[in-house]
């Protein structure tokens, strides 16, 4: 297979980057020319992917423009069909059951581990990406590597990345030279935003990727944990009291609504210049780039800081695709997937992206993107910070049904929100959660 004149796709994706940005190659032996392809597409094969819909738009621009070129150079037709965040895993989950549907889904996090029997093998496509492309992080394999059917059942395609988005010169008016390091610093800093009418915004509803993200940071900042590594209930302790009640101190501090926030919320507050600092992808700044250049250059971004735990370990929203087996066309859906995360497709949807989506092969880590701003360097380390859900078990069915019923979230809620005791949210926590791993 010939790949495309790469110089295309760049000038497609790129468009707005610095011309530090521009280059797609990587300097590793990651960028070493790939052996042919051990995946032919079948005669006559068409194929539907399922994923979700981007944030920012040359997400879908580059990605259907690989597609087309996919297409050109193979024969074979591709469907995509884009769903909301919220909507991609029950849709998947009823393709699971009853046998039909798409051929290829680009899932959240655990959705593989909930029907591993419906799924095609992926071992010969992950060990051959990893092989080709410097290897996949650990949390990649433990999201798509099963260690009960002993298989990989999904490919990693990595994260949307997460980071503290703030406006710096409002956290100057806050009294603070640099962003905090620590978690007592970091609440000092919301506090102080408060205080000059600039609130913070975390969510607190029923989003997929915000939500989780900064309750599982705060949890985990703590050391408190979902389960044991033998996957006993480990919810209801010392340390996620310690959590609730910081996260109740922040809550203070917010702006009004966030019980209700999905994941477009806090983007739609902060360009609106509602909210002074939140958790979310490089969406934000992306389109203020875009739409709001005023407002662009006061956008920064920084790791959150460190608990008491003294890690930085974030629930960043992983996404990975897995094949049903229904499908008439494995080896088209193979190809396809090795042929989009392959480098002269890989690279310029990252950089077009400008690091919205943080991949799981390692090799991207050195895409020349990620140097290319300050601003964007913080979501090149996404994957590595990156924490399983389910911590510190191991990812299944269990924790893909506790994050699905959002019970970490609700537990944050209960406490901040609905002023529950911390004892009474962690009771709940751990019954719903005791349930959920005795029937699952």
């Amino acid at each position: 297979m010939q790949h495309p004149d790469r110089r295309r796709f760049l000038e497609l994706s790129a468009a707005g980057l610095g011309a530090a940005g521009l280059s797609g190659t990587l300097p590793s032996a990651a960028a070493a020319a790939a052996p042919a392809s051990p995946f032919k597409p079948e005669p006559g094969a068409s194929i539907q992917l399922l994923r979700w819909t981007g944030f920012v738009k040359n997400d879908d621009v580059i990605w259907a423009e690989h597609t087309k070129n996919f297409t050109a150079q193979t024969g074979v037709k591709v469907e995509i069909q884009e769903l909301n965040w919220p909507d991609v895993t029950p849709k998947a989950a009823l393709a699971a059951q009853v046998g039909s549907g798409p051929d290829i889904v680009m899932g959240w996090n655990d959705d593989p581990f909930i029907y591993p029997d419906k799924l095609l093998d992926m071992s010969d496509l992950a060990e051959y990406m990893g092989k080709t492309h410097g290897g996949f992080y650990d949390t990649a394999r433990a999201y798509c590597y099963d260690p009960d059917v002993k298989r990989w059942v999904a490919l990693p395609v990595g994260v949307t990345g997460n980071a503290v988005v703030y406006r710096q010169s409002w956290m100057h008016q806050a009294g603070f030279e640099t962003f905090p390091k620590d978690f007592p610093g970091f609440l000092k800093l919301a506090q102080g935003l408060k205080k000059i009418d600039h609130p913070c915004g975390f969510s607190l509803g029923h989003a997929v990727g915000d939500a989780n993200s900064w309750t599982h940071l705060v949890l985990w900042g703590f050391g408190g944990r979902q389960t044991n590594p033998d996957n006993s209930i480990a919810i209801n302790s010392p340390e996620t009291a310690n959590a609730l009640e910081y996260a109740s101190e922040l809550y203070e501090s917010m702006i009004p609504g966030v019980s209700g926030w999905l994941d477009p919320s806090n983007n739609q507050a902060f360009l609106a210049g509602q909210c002074s600092m939140t958790m979310n992808g490089i969406s934000i700044w992306y389109v203020a780039k875009d739409q709001f250049p005023a407002m662009a250059p006061d956008i920064y971004h920084a790791l959150p800081p460190a608990g008491p735990s003294k890690q930085h370990s974030i629930m960043n929203n992983f996404t990975s695709a897995y094949i049903f087996k229904y499908s008439k066309y494995p080896q088209a859906a193979k190809e396809y997937l090795r042929y989009m995360l392959d480098e002269a497709q890989a690279a310029p949807w990252v950089t077009g992206m400008r690091g919205y989506v943080t991949l799981a092969l390692k090799g991207y880590a050195e895409l020349p993107i990620w140097t290319s701003d300050p601003k964007i360097t913080p979501y090149r380390d996404s994957m590595e910070v990156t924490r399983f859900d389910g911590y510190s078990g191991r990812p299944g069915r269990a924790p893909a049904q506790a994050l699905t019923e959002f019970v970490i979230v609700d537990m944050f809620a209960d406490v901040a929100v609905n002023k529950m005791t911390t004892k009474d949210a962690m009771r709940k926590a751990e019954s719903r959660l005791m349930t959920i791993y005795k029937h699952t």
